[in-house]
């Protein structure tokens, strides 16, 4: 009976890459590990706040200590003339109405950009790149003297015109990336067929198109509902965004800073669209899966 027997020098050979690879391993764990801990601990923080005392808001225990909810209470209460449900409903209204908007303008663009030939397309690319790169610091002036000559400020054209101008670019790229990913035969098949290429479009392509549309309206209302630079100056008290409220919250004493208020609210707004990526990150991932088997 013929016994395989290995060398010392491959024996070596074959420890040692199995220690690089658990070192790796490692390495890239707490890598992980560190980028979590960076990006989560503010969160974490802003949480423990949220349900702390306000005599004890600048304990620096890193547990929840003195846990209460009337910092919560004291976001909704309208005694020291915060209307903080209201700036939500209003980041719910503009949040919504710039996601569509770009979603619709955005498909049709970035279907155009990658499927159609025609002169410019280089142009339109690069301008489209320029708007998403300008400060929009540069557009507060502008801005606040054309919806002052109109007669919109203080409305909600006037926030939902800016978003959309900021959100877009981010839109058509998204979806022009995962537009050129999609397969040229299947929309070619529908044309053999007799399908019109608005039909081929509709029956064929934006289908397979809807995880990436789903994923790209996700960080377009992310990106309108955090948004507070041009809300600052082009909202009242009726249509100012949560981000805004957050930002004019008043004690209950002169120059007193609601830090525990504050930290509700930002817990408020935060907290749920980080549930809601992580919620719907599967369903992504799933779609995308499931339109490459289709």
């Amino acid at each position: 009976m013929a016994t395989l027997t290995v060398s010392p020098v491959a024996a070596g050979r074959a420890a040692r890459k199995r220690r690089t690879a658990r070192f790796t391993s490692l390495r890239s764990n707490l890598g992980l590990v560190l980028v979590v801990v960076w990006g989560l601990a503010p969160v974490y923080w802003m949480v423990v706040s949220a349900f702390r005392d306000p005599a004890y808001i600048f304990d620096t225990t890193p547990w929840p200590t003195h846990v209460t909810f009337s910092n919560f209470t004291g976001v909704f209460s309208t005694a020291s003339g915060n209307h903080f449900a209201r700036a939500m409903i209003n980041s719910v209204i503009i949040g919504a109405a710039t996601t569509v908007i770009a979603l619709i303008a955005g498909v049709f663009t970035a279907y155009a950009l990658a499927r159609m030939d025609f002169r410019g397309k280089n142009v339109v690319m690069g301008a489209i790149l320029a708007a998403s790169m300008f400060p929009g610091v540069a557009l507060l002036t502008p801005l606040f003297q054309l919806f002052t000559n109109v007669g919109w400020y203080g409305t909600y054209p006037a926030l939902i015109i800016p978003d959309i101008s900021f959100v877009l670019p981010l839109t058509i790229y998204t979806l022009t990336t995962f537009f050129r990913e999609l397969p040229w035969e299947l929309e070619e098949a529908a044309r053999l067929d007799g399908a019109s290429r608005l039909r081929a479009f509709r029956t064929v392509l934006l289908p397979l198109a809807a995880p990436g549309m789903v994923t790209t309206a996700i960080l377009a209302f992310i990106a309108a509902w955090n948004e507070f630079l041009i809300a600052s100056q082009l909202a009242d008290e009726k249509t100012q965004p949560a981000t805004v409220a957050i930002a004019s919250f008043a004690g209950s004493q002169p120059h007193e800073d609601p830090f525990g208020s504050i930290m509700a609210a930002g817990t408020i707004v935060t907290v749920p669209l980080i549930l809601m990526v992580l919620l719907l990150q599967r369903r992504i991932v799933a779609g995308l899966t499931a339109g490459g088997v289709k």
